[in-house]
């Protein structure tokens, strides 16, 4: 605000987080059933933007079947002992931006 006495004009400051990118991509993982499945992508910065991980169009949530994790700009997905049904594309989305493996 700027008041000269007589005269007042007030301007506002926005401040809007830039849309992260994905810098590395996800790749395709092989595992035997029972084992752990382990996807990984890294993204241009640490964001606050919602993240999410799928399974075919099935929206991926942290519990004892599957494990997210966030470390700083690195997003982890572990599939816990998969059996044949969890084969299918696993994707991950930040923004406008995704990837698929």
């Amino acid at each position: 605000m700027c008041d000269t006495g007589d005269q007042q004009t007030t301007a506002a400051v926005l401040v809007k987080e830039p849309a992260a990118t994905i810098v590395e991509m996800l790749k395709d993982v092989t595992s035997y059933e029972g084992e752990d499945a382990v996807f990984e992508c890294r993204l241009s910065r640490e964001t606050t933007q919602d993240a999410q991980w799928f399974l075919g169009d099935v929206p991926l949530q942290s519990n004892e079947m599957n494990e997210i994790r966030v470390q700083g700009t690195r997003h982890t997905l572990i599939l816990r002992k998969v059996t044949l049904e969890d084969c299918g594309p696993i994707s991950f989305k930040v923004g406008q931006h995704s990837s698929a493996a």
